[in-house]
């Protein structure tokens, strides 16, 4: 802490205080530079620190304390207004606005008292001649805080019929206020519009957007614009985030979270904050942040999660259930202290009406990563449309009643290939338990357990050989040898399953054989028996694929006859019956299969869309899915990227809601890979988001998840929507990891989100990121990514103001420019490190020198190109080096950093340009703008330099180079308005008149 000794270090100590975070440790600083500022003996070091100190409270927790620093403000201003300079004095009016808005916030003073205080704040602005509006402004405020309509309407109407002068609000805030008025009143299409500008950025100011992106976000969700209230969300909570002054703002991201389905986040974000549970400098916003609490809490129990830990005040822990209680009475208890000083019970009334909302909309996926650390757990999806009440918990416990039902229900199901047979089934067999440990006497035929037993074993996948063969004997027992032979080949798949192919192949033989002669002497049915060929097909299938690179003709020719024998057996006879409609769909998707083994891949892909269509016409679309999913890749392998998108589209129109939610993120994710590789970015970006939902809700979030959401930061990134993009890209880096992601999706990520933070004006930070993936990627065998990151890290360390790492960062750069020999990547380098020895260093000399040795090395680039494409892309970069050297000969003579004269630099400029101006011109009409720009240049210093006549003749060459330029041409225009202006100002210079 540097020592306040006189006016000039306290003003610098306050502004140095201005720029740290919002807090306690801030507030305390201003304490501290105000009992500096007395000991000065100066009133107007004092008047300052007192406003410094108002400022630092308005914009922290501790609002509560403005009113002793303003009490004093004032008293001094009445005893000697001339102790106050003209900043001073409108800062002093300015804050008369804090005061009224602090009042309010604050229920122990008394209404009366903000009365008497507006009353004050007219009388004071009226002697100082500033219109009503900021007066008017601060009465609608009082009036909706009491409820009070009619009154909040004309004063309304009145501050908006008042002039703007110094005194109104900002324009960012003022749009605000009136926007939030519109949505209190249940017109949000109004709001939003009065909101635009400053959502936008074309009116911004300490707390904007970050207000009006927060009020926006529940309006926007009624109004059914889902992907703006996520995009405001991610942007608008980066902003509020580090500021503590905005609880009630946070409150707003925190509800919008609990309305959204996103309660795990709402959650992370009350962990992010636990110091708004127990803050009492400002009641007011205490009172939002708790009502949003008690929501959220509530929420919580509803979903049946009460039990589950959540964060609340210090000093011990809490449950959901616990806290919604606790919540709502400390927030009612406040609401009540404000109902009794306005004397209404209109605050009671709002804080009881934003606790019982009500979701908006079921879930929308924000795109960043779940933390981990909630104890929320997304609760069970609801059963498809279609799964039949048999597969709805407790409709199959009903007894003897129940069951016969059941029974031609799950029969239905297995006879049409419904996608939860299985589950319909197991629901038969519930009930028949129940039914006979009721004693009843036995309530299912042989066949009927048979068929439970089939499908329950059909659920348990690999570990179901035994079961398969439980299944074949009751199927015996029932008198259906042809069912029990495909049980035993079902069996047999089995083994197939879990690797066991020559156990599969044996024991799939018998059944072959018998069935073949069942069916031979109509012992069996069509579909018994094309049952077993299948499992035969399947399994022999399966050796195709164990083969790998070793695969042999005859093994391929073997499976190609089994498959073709299925075919053989069922087409053309299929009539109404799906399951043998099935079998032949299946059997062309085999075929395809095969087919792609032996390196057709244009016949493997017309097999898989044939199969995919058969099942969409045996009304069976769900069993599409996987065909469509695997043409979409034949597809991509043969460069058909629209043949690729339509097939993805189709399985996930046909997966319906039958899809697992990890196909659909696969799915999904495809789509944003084909239509982002397309140019369609948002609906690429769209795609990658609902990857990234579905991939949580199959638990896949730290894997295909993260990649999903790497894919989303990436797309969002090319929208230009940055803060979006740096909120998913920051929140998946801990899942992006180099052994399941790979290094170059880590190194991505990183990058991205370093251009990202550039954009976003976090330089440091952006650096940071930039130098943790070059440090990854040096030691990869390819360096030109490490040279590029190491130079956009020295970028960002320039743009942060850190001018020391930066040059050395370009050095880094440089050097590895260099060694990939990236010519103009090393020439930048140089050009980089120039500007900033002369900035940073104040050294001409050195300056000159780093300049002059990036033209030596362009010069001997131009001169090594071994093509002439390469030339001129290094003969453009030597025109824009020459054109650099004359700006920093420029510079160094206006900002008097050289020793050499004046007039010496210009003209060493003039001939830099002129070098410039030839390498452009040999590059032809392609540099022509670059070229009439170094024209200019040297024009203005010719003028500087007494040759009026060379200045007029450089600048009439760019209007004729520019004479034949459309009108439209917005930068041909300004060059030929810029060699106009400078035409008329050395033809005025001639005309001057001469003294006798």
């Amino acid at each position: 802490m540097s020592p306040i000794t006189d006016f000039d270090s306290l003003r610098r100590a306050m502004g140095e205080n201005s720029e740290q975070p919002e807090g306690p440790a801030r507030n305390a600083r201003a304490e501290h530079l105000l009992l500096e500022a007395e000991k000065l003996n100066i009133p107007l070091a004092v008047i300052e620190a007192l406003g410094h100190q108002l400022k630092v409270y308005n914009y922290s927790s501790e609002k509560g304390k403005m009113f002793v620093p303003f009490a004093r403000l004032l008293r001094m201003w009445d005893e000697r207004p001339e102790d106050f300079d003209e900043y001073e004095t409108h800062a002093l009016h300015w804050v008369f606005k804090w005061m009224s808005a602090g009042m309010l916030g604050q229920p122990h003073i008394p209404l009366a008292s903000i009365e008497k205080w507006l009353g004050e704040m007219e009388h004071r602005y009226r002697l100082a001649g500033h219109s009503e509006r900021a007066v008017r402004s601060a009465e609608f405020s009082v009036a909706a805080h009491v409820g009070d309509m009619p009154r909040a309407e004309r004063a309304y109407a009145a501050w908006l019929a008042a002039d703007r002068d110094t005194m109104a609000d900002c324009h960012a805030c003022e749009l605000h206020g009136q926007g939030w008025w519109q949505a209190h009143n249940g017109r949000d299409e109004e709001a939003l519009e009065l909101w635009r500008p400053v959502l936008e950025g074309e009116f911004t100011c300490a707390h904007e957007p970050h207000t009006a992106l927060a009020s926006s976000l529940l309006p926007l969700l009624r109004l059914g614009r889902a992907d703006e209230a996520r995009a405001h969300h991610l942007r608008g909570f980066r902003l509020v985030r580090p500021m503590e002054s905005m609880r009630g703002a946070y409150a707003d991201h925190v509800e919008f979270c609990t309305l959204s389905g996103n309660e795990a986040r709402a959650l992370e974000l009350l962990a992010e904050r636990p110091a708004y549970f127990t803050d009492e400098g400002h009641p007011r916003s205490k009172l939002d942040f708790l009502s949003v609490v008690t929501l959220l809490m509530d929420r919580l129990t509803e979903l049946g999660l009460g039990a589950g830990r959540v964060p609340g005040p210090a000093g011990r822990t809490w449950t959901a259930a616990e806290l919604a209680p606790h919540a709502r009475a400390q927030a009612l208890a406040l609401a009540a202290r404000f109902d009794e000083r306005n004397g209404t019970e209109y605050v009671s009334e709002r804080a009881r009406a934003r606790m019982a909302r009500r979701p908006l909309v079921d879930r929308l996926p924000l795109g960043v990563r779940p933390s981990g650390a909630s104890p929320i757990r997304v609760p069970e999806r609801p059963v498809p449309p279609g799964a039949g009440a048999s597969a709805e918990p407790g409709t199959e416990s009903s007894g003897d009643v129940a069951l016969p039902a059941l029974l031609v229900e799950a029969r239905r199901m297995s006879d049409t290939l419904q996608p939860h047979a299985v589950e319909a089934w197991a629901a038969v067999a519930r009930a028949a338990e129940e039914a006979e440990a009721a004693g009843g006497d036995a309530v299912l035929e042989p066949r009927d357990r048979a068929e439970i037993a089939d499908h329950e074993a059909m659920a348990l996948g690999p570990g179901a050989t035994g079961l398969f063969e439980r299944t074949a004997e009751l199927y015996t027992e029932a008198g259906d040898p042809g069912e029990a032979l495909a049980a035993r080949a079902r069996a047999a798949y089995v083994h197939a399953l879990a690797g066991r192919v020559d156990e599969a192949l044996a024991a799939v033989a018998g059944p072959h054989e018998e069935i073949l002669a069942l069916y031979a002497a109509g012992g069996t049915g069509l579909r018994q028996t094309a049952s077993v060929l299948m499992a035969r097909a399947r399994i022999l299938t399966r050796r195709v694929h164990a083969a790998g690179e070793d695969l042999e003709d005859a093994v391929l020719e073997e499976a190609v006859t089994a498959v073709r024998a299925v075919l053989a057996l069922v087409e053309g006879r299929t009539g109404e019956d799906v399951r043998l409609a099935a079998r032949a769909a299946e059997a062309q998707a085999m075929l395809g299969e095969l087919a792609g083994h032996a390196g057709d891949v244009e016949t493997a892909a017309d097999l898989s869309a044939r199969a995919a269509g058969a099942f969409v016409a045996a009304g069976l679309p769900w069993f599409a899915v996987e065909y469509e999913a695997r043409l979409a890749q034949l597809a991509h392998h043969l460069g058909d990227v629209d043949g690729a998108e339509r097939a993805l589209r189709a399985a996930l129109e046909h997966g319906g809601p039958y899809l697992e939610p990890v196909g659909r993120a696969q799915l999904h994710l495809q789509l944003a890979e084909v239509t982002g590789g397309l140019g369609r970015v948002a609906e690429a970006a769209d795609h990658a988001l609902e990857a990234a939902h579905w991939a949580d809700e199959a638990g896949e979030g730290p894997t295909l998840g993260a990649w999903a959401r790497h894919q989303l930061g990436g797309f969002l990134l090319r929208r230009g929507r940055w803060a979006e993009a740096a909120e998913v890209l920051e929140s998946v880096l801990p899942d992006v990891t180099a052994g399941t992601h790979g290094e170059g999706a880590v190194v991505q990520a990183l990058w991205w989100l370093g251009d990202c933070l550039g954009e976003l004006g976090e330089h440091r930070t952006a650096a940071e990121r930039r130098l943790q993936a070059a440090e990854i990627a040096r030691h990869w065998p390819e360096q030109q990514d490490h040279a590029t990151l190491a130079h956009l890290a020295a970028s960002s360390l320039e743009q942060a103001g850190l001018t020391d790492e930066a040059e050395r960062a370009y050095a880094r750069a440089g050097e590895l420019w260099r060694t990939v020999g990236d010519a103009p990547g090393l020439v930048r380098s140089l050009r980089a490190r120039a500007w900033l020895t002369l900035r940073g260093e104040a050294d001409p000399d050195g300056a000159r020198a780093l300049m002059a040795d990036a033209v030596e090395e362009c010069e001997a680039a131009v001169d090594a190109a071994p093509d002439g494409e390469t030339r001129a892309r290094l003969t453009a970069e030597l025109g824009h080096t020459h054109r650099q050297f004359a700006d920093l000969l420029v510079r160094m003579e206006d900002g008097g950093a050289a020793d050499d004269d004046g007039e010496a630099l210009f003209e060493e400029a003039v001939a830099a340009l002129d070098q410039a101006i030839a390498a452009f011109a040999s590059l032809g009409p392609d540099t022509l703008r670059d070229r009439c720009r170094a024209e200019l240049a040297a024009a203005w210093l010719e003028a500087d330099l007494g040759r009026p006549a060379d200045a007029a003749a450089r600048a009439r060459a760019v209007l004729t180079a520019h004479g034949e330029a459309p009108e439209e041409d917005e930068a041909a225009r300004s060059l030929r308005g810029e060699a106009e202006r400078l035409l008329n100002t050395v033809t005025e210079e001639k005309r001057e008149p001469v003294e006798n």
